[in-house]
């Protein structure tokens, strides 16, 4: 069953209206057929239309669809052999990030990223996707050991931003994010990066500092929430679609900037529409990413991730 967003409405009256004469044509002698096909391509033609119009607001919503495919869903789907390593070593473990040895096409990678859960039970337990200091340094710990052994590393970014917490600040979550980020920046192997949903802030930027960033087309990425910068400039959530377009939130908008460097399509209707064509589809874009830098040295690679940096807001 699809949750239909405010702007699917008329969507939702015309798929619901195909549901009805469905219903209705079962074990009935009239046959309907033809205007059942006829709306469901008017409705094929409308979702069509209005996702590729959609503004940065409502990209937003779609970015956060309670259906759209997680870190799990994706380890499901494209990923081989996956082997969670939990723990930082110094404190516990933290459900909001995952990461763990895995395989994609045979090659084999380190996989890390942002699990925000389906339902309520595995959204409080893997809070929402608000990683905390144990998170960002087992994330560290993960990257560390890569590098060692010469496995590219893969992240996938999903999260409204690093959990604010008074617990999370007593245990450094500042310093875990800046600590993350370096090591990300130091990382002597081959590291993509994709936002898959939301790319929130610094919790964000901890896990994709890698030379190959990437974005679903209906994703979001910013320093930020829309909620939250208007809360700051207007003194009101209420000017949150204002917000995201003056914050320019959107993978078209960032491509444009520099700011990330390959938009993958999603099927018509979002991801969450086709989580498994969705899967597919960024588990061969990563991987043609992955090709291109298995040639680079380690130093070609850091140098890569140098000038990238540098380059956004240059000019």
């Amino acid at each position: 069953m699809i949750s239909y967003l405010e702007f699917e409405k008329p969507v939702a009256a015309l798929e619901a209206r195909i549901a009805d004469l469905r219903a209705a044509a079962d074990g009935n002698e009239v046959d309907i057929s033809t205007e059942i096909k006829r709306l469901e391509a008017r409705s094929a033609d409308l979702l069509a239309s209005t996702y590729s119009a959609l503004t940065p607001w409502q990209k937003t919503q779609v970015a956060r669809h309670p259906s759209r495919p997680h870190f799990n869903d994706y380890v499901d789907a494209v990923f081989d052999d996956f082997m969670p390593l939990g723990g930082d070593r110094h404190f516990g473990e933290d459900e909001a990030i995952i990461g763990g040895l895995a395989k994609l096409d045979g090659r084999k990678i380190m996989l890390i990223g942002h699990e925000k859960g389906h339902d309520t039970e595995s959204r409080i337990r893997h809070n929402f996707g608000m990683g905390k200091p144990e998170g960002y340094r087992k994330a560290i710990r993960l990257m560390e050991m890569a590098g060692r052994f010469g496995l590219p590393v893969v992240t996938l970014v999903d999260t409204s931003g690093a959990f604010p917490g008074v617990e999370a600040e007593e245990r450094g979550q500042a310093e875990a994010i800046a600590r993350s980020t370096e090591a990300c920046l130091a990382l002597p192997t081959p590291m993509v990066s994709a936002v898959v949903g939301e790319g929130g802030s610094g919790g964000a930027v901890a896990l994709a500092s890698s030379e190959r960033v990437l974005m679903l087309e209906h994703s979001v990425y910013s320093v930020i929430s829309p909620e939250g910068c208007a809360s700051i400039l207007w003194r009101t959530a209420e000017k949150a679609p204002q917000a995201a377009e003056a914050m320019r939130v959107t993978a078209q908008d960032l491509l444009a900037l520099g700011v990330i460097d390959r938009i993958v399509p999603e099927p018509v209707g979002g991801a969450h529409r086709d989580p498994l064509r969705m899967a597919e589809d960024l588990g061969q874009a990563i991987a043609e990413e992955l090709d291109a830098l298995s040639r680079k040295g380690a130093k070609a690679i850091r140098t890569m991730r140098e000038e990238r940096f540098l380059r956004i807001g240059a000019n």
